[in-house]
């Protein structure tokens, strides 16, 4: 298992608990929250996280930890930054913004 993965919440209670954060250094996690009260301090990362639940695993039931391993990579590296439009980027994909960027 890798060592140091920053690992963004938001600070609901079950992220918060004792229970949840002895998991992160029995595992040596790096845990990120939002500051209390500012609802910007995280928008970024909860949109992402928002998209990948909605588009890549809400509603699945995965037969093995390796199916669900295959289903992440699959939309992060290819759907995520080689396909999906992106309105921050001028509707390019990650890979074509940078692509851009560098010609």
């Amino acid at each position: 298992m890798p060592k140091g993965v920053i690992v963004h919440s938001d600070r609901g209670s079950q992220y918060c608990s004792a229970v949840y954060q002895t998991l992160f250094r029995k595992h040596q996690l790096i845990c990120s929250m939002s500051k209390k009260g500012d609802c910007y301090d995280n928008a970024a990362m909860e949109s992402w996280n928002h998209s990948f639940k909605v588009e890549a695993i809400h509603g699945e039931r995965f037969k093995t930890r390796s199916d669900a391993k295959s289903q992440v990579f699959e939309y992060i590296e290819v759907y995520y930054n080689r396909k999906r439009l992106h309105s921050k980027l001028g509707y390019l994909s990650p890979e074509a913004f940078e692509a851009k960027k560098i010609a």
